[in-house]
């Protein structure tokens, strides 16, 4: 399939609720912006519904203000088409600082606005929470203004005219980016409280690479506390690349175990073609199973299956994962590195028994 024909495919899903994993690289934020030009021509040209994505972070930049050793060092935002709903969440910062206050944010933020008040936010500066005179603005770590903008957006849902008027639907792709643990589980809160207010009304899709995050909301959706409600408006896909095409896969049993993916995704790439990148997932591998067996080291599950220069075998692994590996696709395993590849997974599946 080609992104219009997924768009098309998630369209017609009679589910409320979508939720897709992805390995980075596969072309989540692309499918977003393909959902939202199908849909858009669908509906004479304009917005069907709202979307979060790489380009709603990217209305974000820091202007580090180095001509004056950072003194006035702010985030600052593009001008876009939400600029004419500033107004509603600059009149009023408390609808920001009340969802930061889940993430207990460590530091308070300030907007500035354009001075023509109507053309809204020009940008945020940010101080430590014990500078009371915000005399010294500070810039904030990565996953702190991650956290920041998902804030800001889940505000501006909130209000009149945006969500509320493009309501055919709304896109998340992977707010998770650089957040630790505790904050992802934070945010699938967040999302999981969208989709408790806009079910009935909206289709839902969210895309992600992260399993945790993908796990949280998937086991919450089909059997927490509330499933009865959302397990039958619910469904998984697995999103991936297969050649040139993009395939939109089901979960068995709408049931997601991450190995088990792996182990699908390397079998089908040691029958077709084996790039060094694979190593990177090998890797991701090892790390499931040596975590399960309480060691923590990749390195003593080579080991346990015979193995010997164990040390040499994890170097080729590590040295290969350390490359940006969903991104340099192209360049594939020599004889060597294939044979050892395949060594590893064949020995894995023998030990281990793994049926997928």
């Amino acid at each position: 399939m080609n992104l219009t024909e997924v768009v098309n495919k998630i369209s017609e899903m009679k589910e409320a609720i979508v939720l897709i994993y992805a390995f980075n690289g596969t072309g989540k934020t692309q499918l977003s912006v393909a959902y939202k030009n199908v849909t858009k021509e669908k509906n004479e040209g304009q917005h069907a519904g709202v979307y979060y994505n790489a380009y709603s972070e990217d209305l974000f930049h820091w202007d580090n203000d180095e001509d004056n050793d950072g003194l006035n060092v702010k985030l600052s935002l593009l001008p876009s088409n939400l600029n004419q709903f500033h107004s509603f969440i600059s009149d009023d910062p408390q609808v920001i600082e009340s969802k930061l206050a889940l993430y207990n944010a460590r530091f308070k933020f300030e907007f500035n606005l354009f001075e023509d008040i109507e053309k809204g936010i020009e940008s945020i500066s940010f101080y430590t929470l014990d500078d009371e005179d915000k005399n010294n603005p500070i810039k904030i770590s990565r996953g702190e203004e991650s956290i920041f903008i998902w804030c800001f957006y889940l505000a501006l849902l909130d209000v009149d005219g945006w969500a509320d008027e493009q309501d055919a639907h709304l896109f998340i792709d992977d707010p998770v980016s650089s957040l630790d643990e505790n904050n992802i589980f934070i945010t699938a809160d967040t999302i999981f409280d969208q989709i408790e207010s806009h079910y009935e009304k909206k289709k839902i899709i969210i895309t992600t690479h992260h399993i945790g995050f993908f796990s949280i909301l998937a086991n919450r959706l089909f059997n927490g506390e509330k499933s009865g409600r959302y397990r039958n408006l619910t469904t998984c896909r697995v999103l991936k690349r297969s050649g040139g095409d993009i395939v939109l896969e089901e979960t068995k049993r709408n049931v997601f175990l991450y190995h088990l993916h792996l182990l699908q995704v390397l079998n089908e790439a040691i029958n077709e073609q084996l790039y060094t990148y694979h190593f990177a997932l090998l890797r991701q591998l090892l790390e499931n199973i040596s975590s399960f067996q309480g060691s923590g080291s990749s390195g003593r599950v080579l080991g346990k299956l015979g193995f010997e220069g164990v040390e040499s075998l994890m170097e080729l692994v590590n040295t290969h994962s350390h490359k940006t590996p969903y991104y340099y696709q192209t360049e594939m395993m020599n004889e060597t590195e294939q044979s050892d590849f395949k060594m590893i997974f064949n020995k894995l599946i023998e030990m281990y028994h793994f049926k997928f």
